[in-house]
């Protein structure tokens, strides 16, 4: 029968049998199942390079992010922070190096780079939690976008007591943004996983990158720079997007990422007539020179 008695060994009286509560673990068992998949299975099925709807891609990435946040696992492909000193050593630097970070959007990910026999090193690549907005430049207050461009940032941007952890400035709105009208403020590279313009590294790698960037900073280096791109930039992505209103942009950036990946030494970095322009480091070998307002010689060739 589905309610057979059994005894009650306090009262002697029979008491029904509990059955098992199916439908609850049913349930618990579909929503670990889904999570698994989230979190593990849906890369395989939906790669990040997907560009068919970019915007649609970019949205299920930001998903997959905030569900290994939420469970506290590691962002896909982070580097072991816990090895510090080995992975230094590893690649010959040392803390207090100058260092330079890039930013790579679409494929969530900053690169902190550091200076060594007279050129900069990729040292480590992080995955990036969160990131708002769109592919594209910020352009007002309030619009919720990342930015993109050449940005400085010195010690006075560095904030320790940052809500998300640790954070710095980029300093966004810088002069070409200024010379085109934005607005805005406290665009932030910080801990945790959330973002409102700002990009979100969670706090492990977040301390990493602290600690090396106050060791730059103290070390002699005098700011470093951030380069924030929309992708990394190939001819082959460029034609992927030529029918983005961006598209103009986004070639004048390239020619900063090309000067960089020729020399590897950050650019010098100039606004012209409300356009970038760029030159070998020259006098700034470490990125340090921040942006300046003139028109370079070359400005007539670019």
């Amino acid at each position: 029968m589905p309610n057979d008695p059994v005894q009650d060994s306090r009262s002697g009286s029979p008491k029904p049998r509990r059955r098992l509560r199916w439908p609850r673990a049913l349930f618990l068992i579909g929503f670990l199942a889904a999570t698994f998949a989230a979190i593990y299975l849906a890369p395989l099925w939906w790669p990040l390079e997907n560009s068919g709807n970019d915007e649609s891609a970019i949205a299920l990435e930001r998903s997959l992010r905030r569900w290994r946040a939420a469970w506290g696992l590691a962002m896909p492909g982070a580097p072991d922070t816990t090895r510090l000193p080995q992975r230094l050593a590893e690649h010959g630097l040392s803390e207090g190096a100058p260092i330079l970070v890039r930013i790579f959007k679409r494929e969530f990910e900053l690169e902190l780079w550091m200076k060594r026999d007279g050129a900069f090193q990729r040292f480590a690549t992080y995955p990036i939690c969160r990131w708002s907005g769109t592919l594209g430049p910020k352009f007002k207050q309030g619009d919720r976008q990342a930015p993109e461009g050449f940005y400085f940032v010195d010690a006075g941007a560095l904030n320790p007591n940052s809500r998300w952890y640790r954070s710095f400035n980029l300093g966004y709105p810088n002069a070409y943004d200024a010379a085109h009208g934005r607005t805005g403020s406290l665009i932030m590279v910080h801990g945790g996983c959330g973002s409102v313009g700002c990009f979100a590294m969670t706090n492990d790698q977040m301390g990493e990158i602290w600690r090396l960037v106050t060791a730059a900073l103290t070390g002699g280096q005098k700011r470093f720079q951030v380069q924030v791109y929309p992708f990394r930039m190939s001819d082959e992505k460029l034609q992927a997007y030529k029918d983005h209103p961006a598209l103009p942009f986004w070639k004048t950036l390239k020619r900063g990422n090309d000067l960089f990946e020729a020399n590897l030494l950050p650019p010098r970095v100039a606004v012209c007539n409300g356009s970038y322009q760029f030159e070998p480091a020259g006098a700034f070998p470490n990125g340090d020179g921040g942006i300046e307002r003139r028109c370079p010689s070359s400005a007539a060739k670019s």
